[in-house]
């Protein structure tokens, strides 16, 4: 059974700039169906919102330009997949504008969180109306252009600590062996977004995948079971990641938590996200530990 998602003319519309960055592909109106009973409390922990409007710039540093993804269709595509909540993460293309991420927010306090991405010059008057919004997380971002880098690591750590927060960190896991003083120093509750966005087929003893695990059986990191299609070209099963993913889901499955990746920015092939949530059967074949993917470990890390 395939779920259709309306949504309004403007999701397929690419910004009306001059610039010469990349114009990415509209997710697909029409969607695969679960496969298997979604829980009471399910929740997407990683999708983004986009508004096409002056009052919401994109950054000229940006790596791409996606098309319009406004709040309307985003819960659409939540509704179809029948996920009960949702996590929503700055878009690296809005820089430190979170404006309209926080404007959806606000719209719908009992169904969504949020992860921001701000400078070191963030108020602490900032920090506590984003909490109020629903931000529960802060995002590093060393892969495109937009967002802020490591350079801004530890300064902001302590003041994610403080706020009882998280640090997403979007980064390709064969960045990690050379990181790891750092990343193993930080104070906040870290998590890693797309299992490390390391491409295959890189074995579970490549070096960044050992850092990975590290980071994870050791210092208590947790990680984004999301984004497959961004490490591998075998669509649309993507079997090169399942062994990352069940090894990553069998050293913790208290710290895995699932994401679409709506509306799947920045890639040639455009996947079926209800075929994405559904991969997770063969990821998490035993339905309690789908259950606390879904529902109980998002709670903990975003405060539902």
């Amino acid at each position: 059974m395939i779920n259709s998602i309306e949504k309004p003319n403007a999701l397929t519309r690419f910004s009306e700039t001059t610039d010469d960055t990349e114009r990415c592909l509209a997710p697909l109106p029409d969607i695969e169906s679960p496969l298997f009973t979604i829980p009471v409390g399910a929740c997407d922990t990683h999708a983004h919102v986009v508004i096409h409007d002056p009052a919401h710039p994109m950054a000229p540093n940006r790596s791409y330009t996606p098309p319009a993804a406004p709040e309307d269709s985003y819960l659409a595509m939540l509704n179809a997949m029948r996920i009960s909540r949702g996590v929503l993460i700055q878009i690296s293309v809005m820089g430190t504008d979170n404006s309209y991420m926080l404007k959806v927010l606000r719209n719908n306090p009992d169904r969504l969180r949020g992860v921001a991405v701000v400078d070191t010059s963030i108020t602490d008057k900032e920090l506590l109306d984003m909490h109020e919004a629903g931000v529960r997380g802060l995002r590093i971002n060393t892969l495109f252009g937009g967002g802020v880098n490591f350079d801004a690591l530890e300064k902001l750590a302590p003041r994610v600590e403080e706020m009882g927060w998280n640090m997403q960190f979007l980064m390709d896991a064969r960045q990690l062996p050379e990181l790891m003083p750092r990343m193993r120093a930080l104070p906040c509750t870290c998590v890693i977004d797309h299992m490390g966005h390391m491409p295959m087929p890189a074995g579970l003893d490549d070096p960044g995948t050992r850092a990975l695990f590290s980071l994870v059986k050791d210092h208590g990191f947790w990680v984004k079971l999301s984004g497959a299609y961004r490490m591998s070209e075998l669509y649309p099963e993507f079997p090169d990641v399942t062994p990352l993913a069940r090894a990553l889901i069998d050293l913790a499955p208290d710290r895995m938590v699932w994401g679409s990746d709506w509306p799947h920015v920045a890639i040639k092939h455009m996947p079926d996200t209800g075929h994405m949530l559904n991969l997770l059967q063969t990821w998490a074949p035993d339905e309690k530990v789908r259950n606390k993917i879904l529902v109980d470990n998002p709670a903990v890390l975003y405060g539902f």
